[in-house]
C-alpha cells in the first residue's frame, strides 16, 4: 500500500504502534481537533470523523464482513464491507482504501463517494459509543479475497434477500442499518438491477 504524508506520520520504524488518534469534527464536519481512538467512544462520545464502504461483486452483492473476535469494539459483529477513522489530515477515500486493503486484501475499483451520515449509537454490549460524522464510498470487488483474521472473522457476499435473512438471525453492529440506508441511493446507482 502506496505511504502518504498521513499514513507515514503513523507508521513506526521500530514497529511499535503509536496511539491511535481520531480526527474530532463539529457538527459540519470541520475538523476541531483530535483525540485518542479509544478515549472518543466512551460515553458519552465525542463527534469523530469516520468512514463506512459498501463493495459489490459482479452479481450485485454485497460484502459482509464479520469483525474478527479478537476487535475491542463490536467482535464478532457482522457489517458493512470495511469502516474505520482517518488518521488526522489523511482524506476519508484515502482512509477508505487503505483500510479495505489492509482488512480484506484487496484495492476496490470504482470507489466513490456516496455522501455522509451523522449518527449517535451507544453499543449496549461494550458499553461504547458511535457518535461519528461518517464518510461512505461505494466500489466494485473484482479480486479475490485475501482477510486479514486478526481484523475479519468471515465475509460473505449478500443479495438484499439473503441479507434480511441474515439480519433477523444473526449481530450486527449498531452502525449498519444507518450507514446502509444513507449510502442506498449510491449503492442502486451502482448496483442497477440488484434491488438494493
Amino acid at each position: 500500500m502506496p505511504t502518504t504524508p498521513a499514513t507515514a506520520k503513523h507508521s513506526s520504524s521500530n514497529g511499535t504502534a503509536d496511539a491511535i488518534l481520531l480526527e474530532l469534527v463539529d457538527e459540519d464536519g470541520v475538523t476541531i481537533g483530535t483525540a485518542e481512538k479509544l478515549s472518543a467512544h466512551q460515553p458519552p462520545g465525542r463527534l469523530h470523523r469516520a468512514f463506512s464502504v459498501f463493495l459489490f461483486d459482479n452479481r450485485g452483492r454485497l460484502l459482509l464482513q464479520q469483525r474478527a473476535l479478537g476487535k475491542y469494539h463490536s467482535p464478532g459483529v457482522w457489517s458493512n464491507s470495511c469502516c474505520g477513522h482517518p488518521y488526522p489530515g489523511e482524506a476519508p477515500m484515502a482512509a477508505a482504501a487503505r483500510r479495505t486493503y489492509e482488512e480484506l486484501g484487496i484495492s476496490p475499483s470504482l470507489l466513490a463517494e456516496a455522501g455522509t451520515v451523522r449518527y449517535h449509537h451507544p453499543d449496549p454490549d461494550s458499553g461504547l459509543v458511535e457518535q461519528e460524522y461518517n464518510h461512505l464510498f461505494v466500489g466494485l470487488v473484482q479480486s479475490p479475497l485475501r482477510p486479514d483474521p486478526e481484523e475479519v472473522g468471515a465475509t460473505a457476499f449478500v443479495a438484499p434477500a439473503e441479507l434480511a435473512e441474515r439480519h433477523a438471525r444473526d449481530t450486527f453492529s449498531v452502525w449498519f442499518p444507518t450507514v446502509l440506508d444513507a449510502a442506498r441511493p449510491a449503492i442502486r446507482e451502482l448496483t442497477g438491477p440488484a434491488g438494493w
